[in-house]
């Protein structure tokens, strides 16, 4: 039979720390259903959470994994990202059970939420862990009589060594639109080396990711290597704010930006549309080789 996992405090806010048998662990807030920790079983944190960053009611949290729904970065009407990762979320179900850890965190609509964004929904944030895997899911159905359409991501804070030591494979062949130039592009390497000349600041959307991606971080004395993939999510953004615009940043330390890669599953390019009654999900998992 599951266990129960009771709900904890981090940083003073509601959380679940879940703890899988083979000791792989995971830190959920219910604040914006936000991942601020992952160690895979006999591993080390593999997310960035910056020191600097405020853990309180509103305010979004610097780091880990922020929930961006119903609306990517600026792209709409609504307050950047969105309000998924600002408000609180019901726990539905937190249980280890005989070979990982699992919990389910729900939001719906509110007349907060209706001021903002006329819809009647209900999103789900399941997280599961165990050994070296990190699952994340959300799912979101249209509770209303009218359709509607969102845009959402996954923001994962991947923690590296050393920037300059890092690279991503596994993009090559695709377009992107790249924030920073304004500009479509195409990738035509195979390794993304976000430390490099020229890519100091990095805010990219590639469309149609269907390959797994893998994260090497080689700053260490072991390689590590992060395999990604992604179901649902159409298009991965890969951010790195650099060493200008990371100094700006009020909740990020000078030096931030050295220590993380964004790799975020995401749906940007195509909105996702919902008939009422219809419902969506997405995943990102990753495991660590």
């Amino acid at each position: 039979m599951p266990t129960p996992i009771a709900l904890t405090r981090h940083h003073g806010l509601e959380a679940l720390e879940l703890v899988a048998p083979d000791g792989a662990r995971a830190v959920l807030l219910l604040h914006g259903a936000h991942l601020t920790s992952w160690i895979p079983a006999g591993g080390e944190e593999q997310l960035y959470l910056s020191p600097r960053s405020a853990f309180a009611t509103g305010q979004a949290i610097r780091g880990g994994v922020p929930l961006i729904f119903p609306q990517f970065s600026a792209r709409g009407p609504l307050m950047r990202h969105g309000f998924a990762r600002t408000k609180p979320w019901q726990l539905l179900q937190a249980e280890q059970g005989a070979d990982d850890a699992l919990a389910v965190l729900q939001l719906t609509d509110d007349a907060a939420t209706r001021m903002v964004w006329p819809h009647a929904f209900s999103a789900e944030l399941s997280v599961r862990v165990s050994d070296q895997s990190l699952d994340i899911e959300l799912a979101v159905e249209n509770t209303g009589d009218t359709a509607f359409d969102f845009t959402a991501a996954l923001h994962t804070y991947l923690r590296t060594g050393a920037l300059d030591a890092t690279s991503l494979r596994g993009l090559a062949g695709l377009h992107y639109w790249d924030q920073v130039k304004n500009a479509e592009q195409l990738q035509r390497s195979d390794l993304v080396l976000p430390g490099s000349p020229g890519c100091e600041d990095l805010d990219r959307i590639y469309y149609q990711v269907k390959t797994p991606l893998q994260l090497i971080d080689e700053s260490g004395p072991q390689r590590r290597a992060l395999d990604l993939q992604q179901q649902g999510f159409e298009d991965t953004v890969v951010w790195n704010p650099g060493a200008a615009k990371c100094a700006q940043l009020a909740d990020m330390p000078a030096e931030g930006y050295q220590q993380f890669l964004c790799i975020e599953a995401a749906a940007i390019e195509r909105p996702v549309a919902l008939q009422p009654g219809e419902v969506w999900s997405g995943m990102q998992s990753l495991r660590l080789g």
